[in-house]
């Protein structure tokens, strides 16, 4: 019987995706069941097991056929033994994913960070695709990042290459980071990160789009700045390109070390489009090495939600 088919997971903190692929990388199908975090997260692995069997049986497809199964997981993990050693959103601490889901499914089961698998969904069938070399930097409620050079995750040392939004680029007075220190990517560069930027630049100011917003719904998103910037209101069009000189920054410094070929821009925050990707190649271009600004093509991810299935699948078809 041949082997064909690929199960991609992407773990998330409130929903879990995942999808049935083909070596060729076309989907057959996908779907999503939500993340039971309760008692530590005890469940997710029996959910997510019953789930995958259930819709093997619907399509008549026979475990024979599964190549691997690839999970892709938010925190810090042991690749080679996929172990999770915490991922605070799912209350996983020194969590044994490979273990416990092989023994439950009796797949072979594959294991990355979610940002990784991100980027090699996008390397392999998304806006990287045909980069051998290329950065992928997802832009949400915080900032991960993967590299693939020579066609391979780097994973570094201990598994954390790649953790962009821990890029220290606010050197005074910055904002206090999730991870324990202050003035990262993150806190400038996420959705959280340009809602904070936003509330802070509106409340001084006197009159204004943003102001007005913030008035009327006693809060801001990221994606009110990026409405009121289109509406030409300079306060949030300076936020914009405060934000983009971080993100254009710390890109331009990531290039000059990484050489990428492409780097694809991802996440809720990317899907402010021109205004964004235009403000950030400006900076990049300004402190890349000039060969590097000209041959760096910055894109805007296109498979979406979809990127880290599509990437847990490439890696179960790595093997």
């Amino acid at each position: 019987m041949e082997k064909n088919m690929l199960v991609g997971v992407d773990i998330g903190g409130t929903t879990v995706k995942i999808a049935l692929i083909d070596i060729e990388g076309t989907m057959k199908m996908k779907w999503e069941i939500n993340t039971n975090t309760a008692e530590h997260g005890k469940y997710i692995v029996s959910d997510i097991v019953h789930s995958v069997e259930e819709k093997l049986k619907e399509n008549a497809i026979s475990k024979d056929n599964v190549i691997g199964i690839g999970l892709g997981a938010p925190g810090f993990i042991d690749v080679e033994k996929g172990l999770i050693f915490e991922a605070v959103n799912l209350g996983w601490k020194d969590f044994a994913l490979k273990e416990k889901m092989e023994e439950a499914i009796h797949i072979p089961t594959f294991v990355d960070n979610d940002a990784n698998l991100a980027a090699v969904g996008e390397m392999w069938q998304g806006a990287g695709e045909g980069a051998e070399n290329l950065l992928c930097v997802t832009l949400g409620t915080g900032v991960g990042g993967g590299v693939i050079a020579g066609g391979e995750i780097i994973h570094g040392q201990s598994g954390m290459a790649g953790e962009i939004g821990h890029i220290a680029t606010v050197l005074e007075n910055g904002a206090p980071c999730n991870c324990g220190k202050k003035g990262c990517l993150e806190t400038v560069a996420s959705a959280t990160g340009i809602a904070r930027l936003g509330t802070e630049a509106a409340t001084v100011s006197t009159a204004g789009v943003l102001k007005d917003t913030l008035e009327a719904n006693g809060a801001l998103t990221a994606k009110d700045v990026f409405d009121a910037a289109k509406a030409g209101d300079t306060v949030a069009q300076n936020v914009v390109k405060e934000a983009s000189h971080h993100l254009g920054l710390v890109l331009a410094n990531l290039a000059n070390a990484l050489n990428p070929e492409k780097i694809v821009l991802g996440g809720g925050v990317s899907k402010a489009g021109d205004i964004l990707v235009g403000e950030i190649k400006k900076y990049f271009t300004s402190y890349a090495i000039p060969k590097i600004g000209r041959e760096t093509h910055i894109k805007i991810a296109t498979l979406g939600n979809d990127a880290g299935v599509y990437g847990a699948a490439w890696l179960a078809k790595q093997g």
